[in-house]
């Protein structure tokens, strides 16, 4: 099984890539322009049933894979991307948890290390390690010089649900990532100074990740009914700002903004955001993120996950 994040020196990654979430599936295919700018070649979306797909980090997601199976291949076919057998592939954001782990001490052994990292993975994914498929990626230290890793955990069936739906179309899989790794690829790839917040929503809450120096400071997955959003995102944008306080190495706060899916109205979280942090932020589109999409027909919310995958390729 592919890693979720890989650090294998020659890593062959698709230009080519499908994204999943409930009640909708895209494919995309991007070609690279100039400097970090790239075009969508080919790509497709379509609506599912709500029950095709149920995301869960516990339970089956996948109901009737064979239907499944069905809509994928007439999706591609509409795309023109049928004989392509390179994928990565986002993953519905309800099917994975993500941590990102401090360090409080310097550990004196790699022994102690990853006994502390196992400590705080089961505390954090609340399931056996051994149930679980996880990847970690070592980070940059915090302000503080603590050291920090990323940690991704999906569990093994439910994982092996989507690699058998991609063996059945017989397509060989790169990446599989969680949506909002995917996103946040458009926040990495189009660093400046300053912090990025990408607020990714769903039908179940939000994620936010805040990048920093190309790397995520925070990653907070928060389950809530619509009316709650705001409510949580002011909490959450309280949290940055009291963090911000105690940096010590002099950052300038938010410098850019990108909002995607449902559950956030775009404007609102503009409004709470700049309002919380004192900034004057717009949401970025497409263009500002370096892609030319084919036509307005086609929404960049649909396809962020899965073409920020596709990035990787270039």
């Amino acid at each position: 099984m592919p890693n979720l994040i890989s650090r294998i020196i020659e890593p062959w990654y698709p230009a080519t890539a499908v994204g999943l979430e409930k009640g909708s599936a895209s494919v995309v295919h991007l070609e690279k322009g100039r400097g970090s700018t790239c075009t969508v070649r080919r790509a497709a979306t379509v609506e599912l049933s709500e029950s095709i797909i149920r995301p869960s980090f516990d339970e089956r997601n996948i109901e009737n894979p064979s239907q499944l199976v069905g809509i994928l291949n007439e999706l591609a076919t509409s795309a023109g991307l049928l004989r392509q057998k390179r994928w990565s592939l986002s993953l519905p954001e309800a099917t994975t948890k993500t941590l990102v782990l401090t360090m409080e001490t310097q550990p004196q052994s790699g022994s102690e290390l990853q006994e502390v990292l196992t400590w705080k993975m089961e505390r954090g994914f609340g399931a056996p390690l051994a149930e679980l498929s996880i990847s970690k990626e070592r980070l940059e230290k915090d302000s503080q010089g603590r050291d920090r890793y990323l940690a991704i955990a999906t569990r093994r069936e439910v994982i092996a649900e989507y690699e058998g739906l991609l063996d059945s179309l017989g397509w060989r899989t790169g990446l599989i990532l969680p949506r909002h790794i995917g996103e946040s690829r458009w926040l990495v790839r189009n660093g400046s100074s300053g912090d990025a917040l990408l607020l990714s929503g769903s039908q179940n809450g939000f994620t936010a990740v805040i990048i920093r120096d190309k790397h995520p400071l925070i990653v907070r997955t928060v389950n809530c009914q619509e009316p709650e959003c705001e409510d949580e995102l002011y909490r959450l944008l309280l949290f940055y700002r009291d963090r911000r306080s105690t940096d010590e190495d002099g950052r300038t706060g938010l410098a850019r903004l990108m909002v995607v899916g449902k559950g956030l109205a775009h404007a609102r979280a503009q409004e709470i955001v700049n309002e919380t942090t004192g900034e004057h932020l717009r949401p970025l589109n497409a263009n500002d993120l370096g892609l030319t999409l084919p036509g307005r027909e086609l929404d960049f919310d649909a396809i962020a996950a899965p073409a920020g995958l596709a990035t990787l390729s270039f």
